[in-house]
């Protein structure tokens, strides 16, 4: 996320170097982990996508100009999903054959 799109109390655009000072300032007062402004924004993201919430809505609250930005910084949580409906889908279908063949779903896509 960028931090000019974040305004000052005075309405100018914030300077991403104050923003991470405070951001520090912050995370040390309150004990918590060091982590960097942005993951915030990685978090949020991810967050939303294991929610169901659909990849369009998610460039849209991330500013990324085109959608193919969105999908390959995150096609890694994409591909876990698709693992978890797969395994989900294996469960439901059942155990493979007593013959040892693989009739799941997750074989299908190995």
């Amino acid at each position: 996320m960028d931090a000019s799109r974040f305004g000052s109390r005075h309405g100018f655009p914030l300077d991403p170097a104050n923003l991470t000072r405070r951001f520090r300032r912050l995370l040390d007062r309150t004990r918590l982990s060091r982590i960097r402004f942005h993951g915030l924004c990685h978090s949020t993201a991810t967050l939303l996508l294991e929610q169901g919430v659909e990849l369009v809505v998610i460039k849209e609250l991330l500013g990324h100009a085109h959608i193919g930005v969105t999908a390959t910084v995150y096609a890694h949580v994409r591909l876990r999903l698709q693992r978890q409906a797969i395994d989900t889908l294996d469960s439901a279908l059942g155990p493979a054959d007593d013959d040892g063949d693989e009739t799941s779903a997750s074989a299908a896509v190995r």
